[in-house]
């Protein structure tokens, strides 16, 4: 990566198999460079708004949906120090736009330099009515992106659909 400065990845993640594929990959890198790792997890508040922009749920249901984030990156840190031997690893909690946070927003705050992110996220029907983040971040990121398809040992992997 670059020479000059330590490196500084953003790994946005959404507790998809893709997501922690990257997360994987991210850590790996980061041991291999010196860098640190941003995990990133949003809250897409834009679901609870209703048409006169106010909420939809309480903010009881906000509150515990930030704690079951919290939750899941703590683990994730976890999961770089025992897997990785990794512990410059800052984990993040963010609301509103996925696309917008990622592309912009946190960069500019967290000055990351590479963007680490599973290949898909959403299901079929969010991606044709929403357009995938992957893709928008791709295109209009403040920083370069790595799009993970393989794991770490650089195998394709297909991705399990969930069943909700």
């Amino acid at each position: 990566m670059m020479a000059d400065k330590k490196d500084i990845i953003l790994v946005p993640v959404d507790g998809s198999e893709a997501a922690e594929l990257a997360y994987d990959k991210a850590c790996s890198m980061a041991v291999d460079e010196g860098a640190h790792v941003d995990v990133l997890n949003i809250i897409d508040t834009r679901q609870f708004m209703g048409e006169m922009q106010d909420t939809l749920i309480s903010g009881d249901a906000i509150y515990q949906m930030t704690q079951d984030a919290e939750e899941y990156l703590k683990t994730l840190k976890r999961r770089a120090k025992d897997n990785f031997n990794l512990e410059d690893v800052d984990y993040h909690i963010r609301y509103g736009s996925p696309k917008r946070i990622i592309s912009y927003d946190f960069i500019k705050d967290h000055k990351n330099n590479l963007i680490v992110m599973g290949a898909t996220g959403l299901n079929a029907v969010e991606r044709m009515l929403m357009g995938s983040v992957t893709s928008y971040v791709n295109q209009h990121a403040l920083a370069d992106v790595l799009i993970v398809r393989t794991n770490l040992e650089n195998e394709p992997v297909k991705f399990h659909k969930k069943n909700k």
